[in-house]
């Protein structure tokens, strides 16, 4: 998974599925951090999910974390502010995520 680290923050690639049945962080594939969420993809719905469960998962608020690139598609481009590259990096490993 590529992570880039500058300027108090991260940047990384997440691929989003939404309307899963359970919200959770899915481990990398593809180079990209693998999200399940279980808002629809409407109006905004599962943007506004996907900021307050990496939030949550990484210690920070829902507003550090913003989306650079594919605001209507399931490939994103996230910067989070206030953290490092290697939280972000656990949180792709299993154990981290149970």
């Amino acid at each position: 998974m590529e992570i880039r680290e500058s300027d108090g923050g991260v940047t990384l690639r997440v691929r989003v599925s939404p309307r899963a049945s359970r919200e959770a962080i899915a481990g990398a594939r593809d180079g990209a951090l693998l999200v399940r969420l279980t808002a629809p993809p409407v109006e905004g719905a599962a943007n506004a999910a996907l900021g307050r469960l990496l939030g949550k998962a990484l210690g920070v608020p829902p507003s550090a974390v913003r989306i650079v690139r594919g605001e209507t598609s399931r490939d994103k481009l996230v910067r989070i502010d206030g953290t490092t590259a290697a939280d972000v990096a656990r949180l792709a490993q299993p154990a981290a995520r149970s």
